[in-house]
């Protein structure tokens, strides 16, 4: 299973799970093998819960690898995704970490502000920099240092039911937050259930954070202080305020995470799920009366037109005991090739330019399924695509001052210029 949102916004799904946002449970400290008898380098390569679905493309990988770097040998280790931040955080401390780690942007940040990392700038040529998507490769620098590579991305979707807009009397799904509150009365009025979920919980998704970017937010100044006291900031608090004070959402955004959206979309109380496209083989297994009225429409975006990316990367921990060969093997991980390969294997989206402008990203049959439909879709959406929000080494408290506080209005115990003001106290304060 591929995990591309937070840890802790993740249950185990068939398949992926997805990006935006990634917690813990109780773990140890991977043990380091690595051997450097008879001259050969031997380098600890960890993954989050990869295995079984993807083992042979990665033993196929290794091999490769290992046959044009005679004097290099990779130890595969597959994590557990909700052990994975333990492990990695008492490797790093413990000085025993691997050498080449599959993370992500938002947590490697927060060691990356510790110095856990090698600063790649020094070691990837800048001819081998440019073949990365410009924009991706920016999720993984702190203070103008990179700290990892972009692997694979996802790019979120509209899922609709087109039975349950077709009841509601609506002709198409809405593209921007303005349309989504107008379908959301008109569901509601017409068939009494829900258009969306959305988590408001602190260490979950980050969509709503993301949605504030959408609208022409901008969260952070230069000096980092809170900058989403303004206009724009009181208009997006008031406007998931507004729907769900209206009771256009269900209650259960305040205390239940991501997953409840994938819940009530396959049970059919929901018209939209915002999902990347992984999801949809796991609707068709779940609920095949879902899937079969399921349509698929670009993602849902403010008047700025942005749309969110969910970035995997790979890291090299600044104690490896062979950088260079890591470095090797991380670039190997991440070549054009093999990021194609990849992404076919697992219906994600490459970060290198000539992948992703390969004609299986482009070109669709007539009678193309969902799935293929989605690829192109969000492969086209990586145009406009960026990572929202800022990369910080705290950025789990930007979204805990703001959700606490949306919350707060939400229940009316704030007004909203005060959840503002306070969301921005918090946050300067932390």
């Amino acid at each position: 299973m591929i995990q591309l949102r937070k840890f802790k916004q993740l249950t185990a799904l068939v398949l992926l799970g997805l990006l935006t946002s990634w917690i813990v449970s109780c773990g140890t400290g991977g043990t380091n093998t690595k051997q450097t008898t008879s001259g050969v380098a031997t380098v600890e390569f960890w993954t989050m819960q990869l295995q079984p679905q993807f083992t042979d493309y990665f033993k196929s990988l290794i091999t490769n690898f290992e046959s044009q770097n005679q004097g290099i040998k990779v130890n595969w280790v597959d994590v557990p995704w909700a052990a994975m931040e333990n492990k990695i955080l008492t490797a790093v401390s413990g000085k025993t970490p691997p050498d080449v780690v599959n993370l992500n942007p938002g947590f490697a940040s927060q060691l990356a502000g510790r110095n856990a990392w090698l600063d790649l700038d020094t070691k990837i040529p800048n001819d081998v920099r440019s073949s990365y998507l410009p924009n991706i490769w920016k999720a993984s620098t702190l203070n103008g240092k990179s700290f990892g590579i972009p692997w694979y991305l996802t790019t979120r979707l509209t899922i609709y039911n087109t039975d349950l807009l077709k009841q509601a009397g609506i002709n198409k799904p809405p593209a921007t937050y303005a349309e989504l509150a107008q379908a959301a009365q008109q569901i509601k009025d017409k068939t009494g259930k829900y258009a969306f979920f959305v988590t408001f919980v602190p260490q979950d998704s980050g969509e709503v954070l993301e949605s504030f970017v959408q609208m022409g937010v901008t969260l952070i100044d230069d000096q980092g202080k809170a900058a989403f006291n303004s206009p724009q900031g009181k208009a997006a608090f008031q406007y998931w305020v507004d729907l769900y004070k209206k009771g256009l959402l269900p209650k259960e955004v305040l205390t239940q995470g991501h997953r409840q959206a994938i819940d009530l979309y396959q049970s059919g109380e929901t018209a939209f799920l915002a999902s990347g496209p992984e999801f949809l083989k796991a609707i068709a297994n779940n609920a095949p009366k879902i899937a079969q009225a399921s349509q698929i429409a670009p993602q849902l975006t403010g008047d700025t037109g942005k749309k969110n990316v969910a970035v995997m990367n790979i890291v090299i921990p600044r104690d490896s005991k062979q950088p260079d060969a890591a470095v090797k093997f991380a670039l190997f991980v991440t070549n054009d090739e093999n990021q194609l390969a990849f992404a076919k294997a697992a219906n994600v989206l490459p970060s290198t330019v000539k992948a992703l402008s390969d004609s299986y990203f482009k070109d669709v049959p007539a009678n193309a399924s969902t799935i293929e439909k989605a690829r192109v879709i969000t492969a086209q959406q990586l145009q406009q695509a960026e990572i929202l929000t800022p990369t910080l080494k705290d950025s789990n408290k930007l979204q805990k001052a703001i959700y606490e506080n949306l919350q707060a209005a939400m229940l009316g115990e704030k007004t909203v210029d005060k959840a503002v003001e306070d969301a921005a106290q918090q946050w300067n304060e932390r």
